[in-house]
């Protein structure tokens, strides 16, 4: 069994338990007020819990689409944790800018995998643009042509406001997954840059 699915396992189970318990959703989720008493685990925890089934099965589909590539690239860079690794701190990172707008605001909460599972799927763009990818079993869509429809719902999403989703956290995690992978494999920008003026190649 491949580390992204044991990600995706830990993920329902830890969000399906936190829907059958208030005190745990509670103390999972990221609350600024927690973090600054020194709840900083929350930074992490808050990306294994999710809002309802809809919001647990986007971001669990696009983890299992693009995950094993990406998997395979940072364990053959790093180890067999490589990948675990760069799971977590997309997680944290991809929340820092929202808890530093958020820091001392009490009415404030966020949770979900957004930030790390776009990380994943941008770090795959770097990789194979053009590759299909089959939405919810059905429809045929290129792996960029996805990544830009995530974002752009992600900025409507944030605009829009509203529940605990923090989709502005989808923005810093594609950042982070870009820069992450580009720092490590300067070479892929060429490579990117190929797979994606020559399709067919």
């Amino acid at each position: 069994m491949n580390h992204t699915t044991v990600i995706i396992i830990i993920t329902v189970i830890v969000s399906i338990a936190a829907w059958q318990s208030r005190p745990l959703l509670e103390r999972l989720i990221f609350y600024p007020p927690a973090v600054n008493k020194g709840q900083y685990d929350r930074l992490l925890t808050h990306g294994f819990i999710h809002a309802d089934g809809m919001h647990l099965l986007f971001n669990m589909f696009t983890l299992y689409f693009f995950g094993s590539v990406i998997e395979r690239f940072y364990i053959n860079k790093f180890g067999h944790l490589g990948f675990v690794a760069f799971y977590v701190l997309a997680i944290i990172v991809a929340i820092l800018p929202t808890y530093a707008r958020n820091k001392n605001n009490p009415r404030y909460s966020s949770l979900g995998a957004s930030g790390a599972v776009s990380a994943v799927l941008f770090a795959y763009i770097l990789f194979a643009p053009w590759n299909t990818l089959y939405l919810f079993a059905v429809l045929p869509i290129p792996a960029i042509v996805f990544a830009i429809a995530y974002v752009a719902y992600s900025i409507w999403a944030d605009r829009r406001g509203g529940g605990n989703i923090n989709h502005s956290a989808h923005l810093f995690g594609a950042v982070f997954g870009v820069v992450a992978t580009i720092t490590i494999e300067p070479s892929i920008i060429f490579h990117f840059l190929n797979r994606l003026l020559n399709p067919s190649f």
